[in-house]
Formats: structure tokens, sequence, C-alpha cells
């Protein structure tokens, strides 16, 4: 369970006070979540999702997120929107972490999602792509390539543990990326971590998008390249070029892709593989088990890296 910091309830209902929530009814943790701890709580005025920040989230990061966040609802992008303090301030102190309420979204995410759920996808991740392009503020991708240098360095001497031969096959990557990866693209706010837990669906409509703490400014077909990985893979590793065709179509009835962008998106989804694989294999091989980060498999983004490397071109991901 994702919940690292205990709060009491008369400490929840002090904090309370200083928003315009109305008293507290009930609160409950929330399992879902790795980095953070989310309580939902109900209140006389309605519903709404506490986080408290835990250590991998920098404060000084805050501004931007909460920022972003209220401008993309501002905008007509369905997430939600963080609750100003009656002093002015967005951000409190709870139980020695930075807090803050947001609204509620209603609606659940999918864990089998359908081509439908993915062509609405890429529809969203477009319009949030337009619609942060007026955002003043600026974030820097902290896993970026320099990013993923430094856990490969950190997991690089006990790689071979997780599979032999893998330390060999990511300086491989590496050597590749560090020469060709694109630079000259689109670029600006993206999500970078619209993962199907992230996306919130009543039936088949999309109601609303969760958690930035990862946004930043980076090309724009990188994060379209991260739906890719996390949206149009089967349980079985096989990518499915059915949801492939419905995400992109969703994204590009919105955002057309430059030729550019369609020519880079396989460097970019091979690239997104290695991100999401090192981050999973730092944690796999440096956190102890019982520890407060959630553990994940590697293994099923070293298959997808395999993959990306067969593709010659955006056509086989399933652009038109």
């Amino acid at each position: 369970m994702a919940v690292y910091t205990d709060v009491g309830e008369g400490e929840l209902e002090a904090f309370l006070r200083n928003y315009p929530v109305g008293d507290l009814l009930s609160y409950k943790g929330i399992a879902e979540g790795t980095e953070n701890t989310n309580f939902l709580l109900h209140t006389t005025t309605g519903s709404y999702i506490l986080t408290l920040y835990e250590k991998r989230v920098e404060k000084s990061d805050l501004p931007f997120f909460l920022g972003l966040m209220q401008h993309l609802a501002h905008k007509g992008i369905s997430c939600p929107l963080p609750v100003d303090g009656k002093d002015g301030n967005v951000i409190g102190m709870l139980a020695g972490r930075p807090a803050v309420i947001i609204t509620f979204l209603e609606g659940m995410w999918l864990r089998r999602p359908q081509v439908v759920h993915c062509r609405e996808v890429g529809r969203a991740l477009a319009e949030l792509h337009v619609a942060g392009k007026d955002f003043a503020m600026t974030r820097p991708n902290a896993l970026a390539i320099d990013g993923w240098r430094k856990l490969w360095d950190a997991a690089h001497p006990r790689a071979d543990e997780v599979e032999p031969g893998l330390a060999k096959e990511v300086d491989a990557d590496f050597a590749e990326f560090e020469k060709n990866w694109p630079k000259d693209l689109p670029s600006g706010v993206i999500h970078a971590d619209l993962f199907p837990d992230n996306v919130f669906f009543l039936g088949d409509r999309l109601s609303g998008l969760i958690d930035f703490y990862f946004a930043c400014n980076d090309l724009y077909a990188y994060d379209l390249a991260t739906c890719l990985n996390a949206w149009c893979f089967e349980k079985d590793f096989s990518f499915n070029l059915t949801k492939g065709t419905a995400l992109l179509d969703g994204y590009q009835s919105v955002r057309p892709l430059s030729e550019d962008e369609k020519a880079a998106l396989p460097i970019l989804a091979r690239g997104s593989a290695l991100r999401f694989m090192l981050t999973r294999l730092y944690d796999w091989l440096t956190v102890p088990d019982g520890g407060l980060v959630m553990k994940r498999d590697p293994s099923e983004y070293i298959r997808r890296m395999r993959f990306h490397r067969t593709i010659k071109s955006a056509q086989e991901y399933g652009l038109k």
C-alpha cells in the first residue's frame, strides 16, 4: 500500500481549517500510486484528494506541477484543480510533508484498455500539448538522457543479475542515443507519465488526466512514444497494431505530427522504453524489500526495448 506517512484525524482536521472544503467526514488511504501518500477525503462540501509529497518529489518543483494543473484546467483539460488555502497558498505542511488538496475527478482507470480508449488517450494527449503551449513556467526533464545515465551508472554493476548480457545491451543503446537522439523537434510541456493508471474513464469516455508529477518540458513526440509503450502492448509483451493505430489517429486528429517527428518515433519509443526500464531496474537492484518504494519488474520494458529495435518506420506502429 502506497501510504508512506500516517496522518491522525486531529492533525488532519487542523490542516483542513485553512482550506475552504468544509468539515471532515471521513478519509482513507489510497493504495495506488508509487511516489506520494494519497488520501481520499469526504467533507461536508464534497470529495477531495489529499497528497503528501514524499522524498522523491522536490518541493521546489511543486509550483510548476500545481501551476500547470491550474493552467490546463482553465484551458478546458479535465484534470484535478489544486485548492487554494485561506491564506492564499496552495501548499501547506502536514505530518512534516508538503501537502496539497486537489479536486476529485469522477471515473476509474482501466486495467484492460481497448482500442476505443487508446484513441481517446491519443486525442487527450494532443489536447494537453496544445493547451500547455502558453504555460509560462518551465521545468527540464530530470529523466532525459543525462538522468538515464545516472540511473544506469548505479545499476550497471549488477544489471546482468536480471538478465545475462543486459549491461552490454544497454551500453550499446546509450552509445546510439547519445549520438542520434533527436533534438530539433517540436517541444513544450509534456505529461511524461501518461500510463493507464493516470487516466480516468466513465465507460468509453475519458473523464480526466491525473498525476502530473513527472511533467516537464521535452519533445511532444517523446510523450506520444511513452503512450505507445504504456497503452499498446499486451500481457504477452506483443505490440497491438490496432491500438497503436487508434492512439496515433487520435493524437493526429488534434495535432498532426511533422515528417521529422514521424521519422523519429522509433528511436523515441525505444528511448522511452529504456527510461522506464532503468527506473524499474534501479529500484529492483538498490531498494531493499519492504521499503517505501513499490518495486516493479523491469523485464517487460526490456522486451519493449528489444521490440523497438526491430522497428524501421512509424508505419509499423500504425501511423497512417
